[in-house]
């Protein structure tokens, strides 16, 4: 379900995986494979982990702003429990929730080619087949979105990214959410504001309550 440490399918992902290796000898710089438990309800999808992020970390949001934003708000809407460290060995723990990426490898520039989104996507769709009790997925960003909408073989002119929309899946008894990412430049901008952040999750979470 994840590609290897050494995946060859994205040669230019492969090279710059190489390049990290040398210069960040401490990282991880491996596919970085998803963070939480196959039965969740809830389905966090990004678009590739952060170089100095989960690339070093091993786990996906974890040691970049991203996750400083992220695992609060999880924690806060009762879809983790523990204390977020920015480390791996936290101790951590997702509840119904599963946080995954669009592309696993680190791209350079953080911006992942059509073809490897592509060619990604493969490893999103088995994890998803086997998430039996998938009720919602989150997508944060376009990039997340419109993987997302291909691999369910919906159309993206009838399910249009926008931030704070929601979506119900035809193919799929799955209903489909979107956030702007939690990225420093959206935040540091203001096209994220943590109020819009934690609307979504709100919603999520009263949405999978009410059934």
């Amino acid at each position: 379900m994840e590609p290897d440490a050494d995946c060859g399918l994205c040669p230019r992902l492969g090279e710059f995986r190489l390049e990290n290796r040398r210069a960040l000898p401490d990282g991880f710089n491996a596919p970085v494979p998803a963070f939480g438990p196959l039965d969740a309800e809830l389905l966090i999808l990004g678009l590739a982990p952060g170089l100095h992020g989960a690339n070093r970390t091993g786990r996906p949001f974890t040691g970049d702003w991203a996750g400083d934003l992220l695992y609060p708000a999880l924690l806060r809407h009762g879809f983790a429990e523990g204390a977020y460290r920015e480390r791996a060995d936290d101790g951590l723990q997702l509840r119904s929730s599963r946080i995954s990426n669009a592309v696993r490898c680190v791209p350079p520039q953080n911006k992942p080619t059509s073809q490897e989104i592509a060619t990604c996507r493969e490893f999103l769709e088995r994890e998803i087949a086997a998430m039996p009790r998938l009720r919602a997925l989150l997508c944060l960003g376009r990039i997340a979105h419109d993987s997302a909408l291909r691999l369910f073989g919906e159309k993206a002119k009838a399910l249009p990214f926008a931030h704070g929309a929601v979506h119900r899946l035809k193919s799929r008894a799955i209903t489909l959410y979107d956030s702007y990412h939690c990225s420093r430049y959206n935040t540091n901008t203001g096209v994220l504001t943590h109020e819009m952040f934690e609307a979504v999750f709100a919603r999520i979470a009263a949405d999978l309550r009410a059934g």
